[in-house]
């Protein structure tokens, strides 16, 4: 991988990671409700879950979903279906009679399954593996590099989200206030399928 391809794979890694989409508003609002430690698992299943993915793109699936188009609009409708399930989750995560918070983090195993539905992680590793795996080094290799620098690049980005979360925390310190900040988790989450359903 030259000097140049890896200087824009971290530039494209930290920006398309760090900025809204489905697992940050998610980890902002675990870190909301649930604070920034029971969230860590949720975040590490993001990195790890998405750079595991990034490698099997890398590997299999490219070729596949080349050979059937027909499965683009089946990831598309299980997504949408998925996140509008989670968005109603976390706009009922607080009842108006109870201060405490009802359900529990996402696991580490939940959030790196959730990937395979997330319409941003598709376009990151689709785009990554496209354009910045490097092809001199082999399928795998070059799907391992980019796997591999975006897990190094996520984690860090992810956690901002989770941080500002816990930052809300104490102004959301009545019922009122965490329903209202759930419900607009939950209204961006929805929000954030657009680009894929408009594409």
């Amino acid at each position: 991988m030259t000097y140049e391809l890896l200087i824009g794979l971290i530039g494209f890694a930290i920006a398309s990671s760090i900025t809204p989409g489905p697992n940050n508003l998610m980890l902002m609002a675990s870190g909301a409700n649930y604070g920034l430690r029971r969230t860590i698992p949720h975040m590490l299943g993001i990195s790890l879950g998405h750079a595991f993915m990034v490698t099997m793109v890398g590997v299999v699936l490219l070729k596949v979903f080349d050979s059937f188009p027909l499965l683009n609009i089946v990831l598309k409708v299980a997504s949408g279906t998925y996140m509008i399930w989670l968005a109603w989750k976390i706009a009922n995560a607080v009842p108006p009679e109870a201060r405490q918070v009802e359900g529990k983090p996402f696991t580490f195993l939940q959030a790196a399954a959730f990937q395979w539905v997330n319409p941003k992680a598709w376009f990151m590793a689709i785009t990554a593996i496209s354009a910045y795996a490097p092809q001199d080094r082999g399928i795998l290799i070059g799907s391992l590099l980019v796997a591999g620098v975006f897990a190094a690049t996520n984690l860090p980005s992810i956690t901002i989200w989770a941080w500002m979360g816990v930052q809300v925390r104490q102004w959301l310190g009545s019922v009122r206030r965490l329903r209202m900040f759930n419900v607009t988790m939950a209204v961006l989450l929805v929000g954030s399928l657009y680009p894929m359903l408009t594409q």
